[in-house]
């Protein structure tokens, strides 16, 4: 009976994994203007039947409470088209991003601003840490990093359904340079990445249960502080990376300087500081565009977080981002 139980879950599996296949065939087909317009379409008009959609709107409420009932509705319509604009542009992930340093004026889908700091960070012959977030489609960072050869890993958090994750990996490691997927142990992995001289790309911008307590968007949230814990220990650049959606399947890279991050008494990073900078850059970045954000996420639970972190957490609610000059 076990062994039947374990062929019938293998036999779904692979028909999932067939299925999911299949409609990114489809999906290659269409082409990614009417590929990204039509996953766009899908998600936006399905999401009031969607059930996180009531996290994103009383995420956004609470994040905007001047914003009128429209207004909250047509940032939560805008953060579904997004989303469904990104899933479906997986499918042409790897033709996407299309821009050439060499030649910045040629005509291109996506432009990129700061792309010396790419370049310093290829140079310098020194690790490096690049934040990021679910803004815009969030996976050209990490295409752009492998195009123009930097060495760059990024951490990744699987999809929940195995048969999406299987696809999605194909496709990311197809398009990107190393992949580390966040789970226990990718720490260690992690690290060795950065002690040979290579680089790490991360989104910071999800809830982290044992992570330290620093100010977004106006609330205390629980960060994962795994970049400010390299921060200190390799005294490395840190970058932080955003992806602007702009009309016409067209986006726009923007790299920021190192951001000159808070020291302690002793002179050393500041883990919970810098996780605090890190996180004002992408409070910014969402601000700009709230209806690029992916607002269906639990970002915010203030039952998981102490007293302690919260006394911690007024200290640095005053961290401002900050950049060393260029």
């Amino acid at each position: 009976m076990k062994r039947l139980k374990q062929f019938a879950a293998g036999l779904l599996a692979a028909v999932m994994i067939g299925v999911v296949r299949a409609l990114f065939g489809i999906l290659r087909l269409l082409g990614p203007e009417r590929a990204s317009d039509l996953g766009g379409w899908l998600l936006r008009s399905a999401s009031p039947l969607i059930p996180v959609n009531r996290v994103a709107f009383a995420n956004i409420r609470a994040v905007f409470p001047e914003k009128s009932e429209a207004e909250v509705k047509a940032i939560a319509r805008g953060a579904w088209e997004n989303l469904g604009r990104t899933v479906a542009e997986y499918a042409h992930l790897k033709s996407l991003f299309d821009y050439d340093y060499h030649n910045p004026d040629k005509p291109s889908r996506v432009e990129v601003q700061g792309i010396e700091h790419f370049i310093a960070l290829k140079d310098d012959e020194k690790p490096g840490l690049i934040f990021s977030a679910h803004l815009g489609n969030w996976e050209l960072p990490a295409i752009c990093a492998a195009t123009y050869d930097l060495e760059t890993t990024a951490v990744f958090r699987a999809p929940n359904d195995p048969a999406i994750a299987s696809v999605v990996h194909e496709i990311r490691s197809g398009a990107m340079g190393g992949l580390a997927a966040a789970k226990q142990g990718a720490a260690f992995a992690m690290q060795a990445v950065l002690e040979r001289g290579g680089h790490l790309g991360m989104l910071i911008d999800q809830h982290f249960t044992r992570g330290v307590v620093v100010p977004f968007l106006g609330r205390p949230a629980l960060t994962n502080p795994i970049l400010g814990k390299f921060a200190r220990r390799f005294e490395c650049p840190v970058h932080g990376v955003r992806v602007i959606r702009l009309p016409g399947l067209r986006f726009r890279l923007e790299l920021t300087p190192p951001l000159d991050l808070p020291r302690d008494a002793t002179g050393e990073i500041d883990v919970t500081g810098a996780m605090a900078m890190m996180t004002a850059v992408v409070d910014g970045w969402v601000r700009e565009h709230p209806e690029q954000w992916l607002w269906m996420h639990r970002r915010w639970r203030p039952n998981m977080i102490g007293s302690a972190a919260l006394a911690n957490y007024e200290q640095t609610a005053q961290i401002k981002p900050a950049f060393k000059a260029t």
